[in-house]
């Protein structure tokens, strides 16, 4: 019998347990002997010395941190989750009527105001015309809990609706990370194309510095810094492509592998997973349109690259958040947004910006 111990520590502050997990590298005695060491030493000069210091990133892994980011726009909110390890929530505009939070406006003109204006009235009353309509088309039935059934109707209404929100809506977004995420990633931000993104990095990293002074004291290179200032310009967005059909993919999988994982493929049961070591396979690459609520949701998925594409009305507006309307609705909303395109288009900013 293997003679093992397992100890769980969870009350411990983001620079305690990164120091404490650290120690098993240079001493291998239990970690309750290195409880003690970390209560008497402290973890700060520790942090500062080997994680900021000597650059053992790996130490800065160890220590998780939670940020609570609000009254972003959608925009931003999408580049704080542009990150590999990203974990966290957003508000959802599936289940929240957004009719009651700002708008973030970059140009702050009379002109934008107008846009961000006419996009909620038609969110406003979109809202009300699709709750009408779902229950003409869903009455609800003798058996069902009236509370249950307005909750279901609203969340399809808000569903359906949040098409029409401007994407300076602002929202809640929390981002859970291990100290060197979350370095590494605002030191990406703060060159990012909008404005916006940059301060809120600088923000972010001002209230970790005050929080955990130690662990972001990093030095600052001005040749890196202007590297990823270069970088970002050109990779921040998807660059634009030509799409012959609805769907294209690229095939880059290495079918030696898959025959070697044919029993594995062939044997997954429903809802299982397959195993992560399969991934060496290959890559395939996708090209499809998708509106921007669907790649919100896409986007938070973690196993694929997804870069951003440029919010654009190069494509339209998606069919989908049209057709869920009667036909009369329908054409009167269709009018209203070329309306609003054409105002966008005018916009005398960049295309980021719009």
């Amino acid at each position: 019998m293997n003679n093992y111990n397992i100890f769980i520590i969870d009350n411990l502050p983001p620079e305690d347990v990164a120091m404490l997990q650290a120690l098993y590298s240079r001493d291998p005695r239990s970690v309750t002997t290195h409880l003690q060491k970390v209560k008497q030493a402290g973890p700060g000069k520790f942090m500062e010395k080997f994680y900021v210091g000597y650059g053992h990133k790996s130490i800065g892994d160890c220590g998780t941190t939670t940020l609570f980011i609000e009254g972003v726009s959608m925009l931003a909110a999408k580049a704080i989750q542009d990150w590999p390890l990203y974990n966290g929530q957003e508000s959802s505009t599936r289940y929240l009527d957004f009719s009651k939070m700002s708008i973030f406006d970059p140009i702050g003109t009379e002109e934008s105001k107008n846009i961000h204006n006419a996009l909620m009235d038609i969110y406003n009353k979109s809202v009300e015309q699709a709750i009408e309509d779902l229950k003409n088309k869903y009455p609800i039935k003798d058996n069902e809990n009236p509370k249950v059934y307005e909750k279901a109707i609203n969340a399809r209404a808000f569903d359906i609706c949040r098409g029409f929100l401007p994407a300076g809506m602002t929202t809640m977004v929390a981002w859970h990370t291990n100290l060197r995420q979350a370095a590494d990633h605002i030191k990406t931000m703060r060159h990012h194309p909008l404005k916006e993104v940059r301060d809120i990095s600088i923000k972010i990293l001002t209230s970790l510095q005050q929080q955990y002074p130690n662990s972001f004291g990093h030095k600052i290179y001005d040749v890196e810094e202007q590297y990823i200032k270069n970088t970002q310009e050109k990779i921040a967005y998807q660059k634009p492509f030509n799409i012959n059909t609805d769907f294209e993919y690229d095939n880059y999988l290495r079918e030696n592998y898959l025959l070697e994982y044919k029993e594995i493929l062939q044997n997954r049961p429903q809802y299982s997973e397959l195993p992560h070591q399969i991934r060496n396979a290959g890559d395939i690459i996708f090209r499809f349109l998708l509106d921007f609520g669907s790649y919100r949701d896409l986007q938070r998925q973690r196993s694929m690259v997804s870069i951003m594409p440029l919010l654009t009305t190069k494509f339209g507006f998606n069919s989908w958040y049209l057709q869920n309307f009667n036909n009369d609705y329908k054409n009167i909303i269709t009018k209203e947004l070329k309306q609003i395109e054409q105002m966008i288009y005018n916009l005398d900013v960049s295309d980021v910006v719009k």
